[in-house]
C-alpha cells in the first residue's frame, strides 16, 4: 500500500524573463516530502533554493513564471490553481517563513492584531479569545517571554531577531501541513536558533507537518533534517538520506561543499574551497553547469547529465560521481 506524499515536486521549472534574457532559476528539480518529514534544501546563494519555495507557495510574480512541472499538495496540483483556492491554502495548510521578517509583519499593526487575524482568516468559527490564547502559546514556543505584553507591541519595538521569532510563530499558528522555512534562523543567536530547531522538529513529530528547511548552513541541516537535497545552478545535483549524503557524498559539488566546512580542515592549513564562481543563470554553459569548477570533468561533461541512482536511495546528476565514497 502506497500513501500519497504531503508534497511532491516533479520536474519544476521556474524561469524569469528579463531584458537580458531568460534566467532559469529552477530548472527541473524533483523531490517528495512525506508527512512528518524534514527535508534540507541546501546550496550556495543564487542556486534557486528560495525560488523553489516561492514557486511551491505560489508567490512567483512576473517577470518570473512557473513554466513546467507539477507541484502536488496531497495529490492536488498547485501549478495553475486559481488564486482563490491558493489563498485558502497559503498560510493555512502551506506556510512560509521568510528570511526577512518584515515580509510577514505589517509595521503599522500591533502583533496581537496580526496574529489573531491570521487565525480568524482561516478559521472564522474560532473566537477572538481562543485566537489570542493560541497566539500567546506560540510566542512562548519560539522563546518570547512575557507574551501578553509582547502581543500589544508593534514590530518596530522588537529587535530583528525578535521579529523573526514572531514571523516563525505566525507560521506555526494554524499547524499547517507544509512549512517552507527560508533560512529563518540566520539572524538569531545560537541559543535561540537551537530552540527554534527543536520546536520545528517537535511540531513535525507531533502534528505530522512536512518541513522544507532552506539553508546554506550544513550544520543546521545535520541536526534537523531526515533527508537532504543539494542544488546547484537551479538543478538538483544530489538527494538522499541525511546521514548517507553527509557521510558519503557522491556528487563532486557536495564533496566540495562538505570539504569547505572549517571543521573538516586541519588546524593551520588553508581552508579547502571550490574553485571559481557559480555560472550566471542568464548564461548557463552547455552540458554540466558544474564542469568548469570540477576536477573530474572531461569530454563527457559537455552533455547534460541525467539523474541516476549510482547507489540505492541516492539521486545524483553526474557522469563521474565519487563512487569510492559510497562503498
Amino acid at each position: 500500500m502506497t500513501t500519497t506524499p504531503t508534497l511532491q515536486v516533479d520536474d519544476l521549472q521556474t524561469h524569469f524573463f528579463t531584458k537580458q534574457g531568460i534566467a532559469k532559476a529552477v530548472d527541473g528539480i524533483s523531490f517528495t516530502v512525506d508527512r512528518g518529514e524534514v527535508m534540507g534544501l541546501v546550496g550556495e546563494s543564487g542556486c534557486g533554493k528560495s525560488v523553489t519555495g516561492f514557486s511551491i507557495i505560489g508567490l512567483v510574480d512576473p517577470p518570473g513564471e512557473v513554466v513546467g512541472g507539477r507541484i502536488l499538495f496531497k495529490g492536488e496540483d498547485l501549478v495553475g490553481l486559481d488564486e482563490e483556492r491558493m489563498r485558502r491554502l497559503r498560510g493555512n495548510r502551506i506556510a512560509m517563513i521568510f528570511q526577512d521578517p518584515m515580509m510577514t509583519l505589517n509595521p503599522v499593526l500591533r502583533i496581537d492584531t496580526q496574529m489573531i487575524e491570521t487565525v480568524l482568516a482561516h478559521e472564522p468559527d474560532v473566537g477572538r479569545e481562543e485566537a489570542r490564547r493560541r497566539s500567546r502559546d506560540v510566542l512562548g514556543q519560539v522563546g518570547i517571554a512575557s507574551a501578553d505584553e509582547r502581543l500589544k507591541a508593534y514590530p518596530h519595538q522588537f529587535s530583528g531577531g525578535m521579529r523573526q521569532r514572531v514571523a516563525i510563530a505566525i507560521a506555526l499558528l494554524n499547524k499547517p501541513d507544509v512549512i517552507i522555512a527560508d533560512e529563518p534562523t540566520t539572524a538569531l543567536d545560537v541559543t535561540i536558533q537551537g530552540q527554534i530547531l527543536y520546536e520545528a522538529q517537535k511540531l513535525c513529530r507531533e502534528t505530522g507537518t512536512a518541513l522544507i528547511w532552506i539553508t546554506h548552513d550544513l550544520a543546521v541541516v545535520a541536526g534537523l533534517a531526515d533527508k537532504i537535497c543539494v542544488m546547484y545552478a537551479g538543478m538538483m545535483v544530489e538527494e538522499g538520506a541525511l546521514n548517507d549524503v553527509l557521510d558519503h557524498p557522491v556528487h563532486p559539488y557536495t564533496v566540495g561543499l562538505l570539504g569547505s566546512v572549517p571543521s573538516h580542515n586541519n588546524r593551520g592549513q588553508r581552508l579547502a574551497q571550490i574553485p571559481g564562481m557559480a555560472p550566471s543563470l542568464l548564461n548557463l554553459p552547455t552540458g554540466c553547469p558544474f564542469k568548469a569548477r570540477c576536477t573530474r570533468a572531461d569530454g563527457a561533461c559537455e552533455a547534460a547529465p541525467e539523474i541516476t541512482q549510482p547507489v540505492p536511495g541516492r539521486d545524483v546528476r553526474c557522469f563521474h560521481p565519487h563512487m569510492e565514497a559510497a562503498q
